[in-house]
């Protein structure tokens, strides 16, 4: 199998969705050896992770260089933002709900806007019905520490998954919506993919990782989603 070539791909190119079917994922912490299974409705994905390009078209600022890389050293305050206004462009109701000032988030899972995934959303998508930890292999599918150059590159320039799903392994680390442990870490959020600087152990389906809402580096991005098949 070999590696298809980059794509050219827009900022409206970008906000393609990929339907992603109902089913069941088991979720497990290599921390606390826990694992749970979740239900995950139909709902729709970001085929791509969000670009440069489409994250400054919808904030209303020059597009930057290396338009077509995922975007990064964004925090998960400023995905939730960027879905909201991105849904408010496209004509769909906000799925959050933000406090005054900043302050606190709320989901309206009525709404039929962009959001972040849930965790078991992502890792569902991720897998696409496959079982290993990875839906292929990695040199073929993601830019990891051993492929990447020690940089991000272009969205949809390695193989996807059965789904049609890019980059879902490497590249960048994902956003995702849910807390991960609130009783020991807090409001630390959900990190879920890997990243262009990470080793091949990092880049498998079935790792998470934490960080502050607030938290932004050069190896982290998002990708939307929405409710509904």
């Amino acid at each position: 199998m070999e590696n298809s070539a980059p794509r050219e791909t827009t900022a409206v190119t970008a906000t393609v969705m990929t339907a992603v079917p109902g089913g069941q994922v088991t979720l497990s912490d290599r921390r606390t050896r826990r694992s749970w299974t979740v239900d995950v409705e139909p709902c729709r994905l970001g085929t791509f992770p969000v670009t440069r390009a489409l994250y400054a078209e919808v904030g209303g600022v020059p597009v930057p260089d290396h338009a077509e890389r995922p975007v990064e050293s964004v925090s998960w305050w400023d995905a939730v933002r960027f879905c909201n206004a991105l849904s408010l462009r496209d004509g769909f109701g906000p799925a959050y709900r933000i406090g005054t000032e900043g302050e606190g988030v709320t989901w309206d899972v009525s709404a039929d806007g962009y959001r972040l995934p849930t965790e078991a959303e992502w890792e569902h998508a991720c897998r696409a019905g496959t079982s290993g930890p990875r839906y292929g292999p990695l040199d073929e599918i993601a830019w990891y520490r051993d492929t990447s150059g020690e940089r991000a590159h272009a969205v949809g320039g390695r193989l996807p998954n059965p789904w049609g799903l890019h980059d879902m392994l490497g590249n960048v680390w994902e956003w995702c919506w849910d807390v991960y442990d609130a009783e020991v870490y807090g409001s630390y959020r959900v990190l879920r993919g890997g990243g262009w600087f990470d080793e091949q152990w990092s880049c498998r389906a079935s790792v998470r990782r934490r960080s502050h809402p607030t938290f932004q580096v050069d190896d982290v991005g998002f990708r939307l989603a929405r409710s509904g098949a």
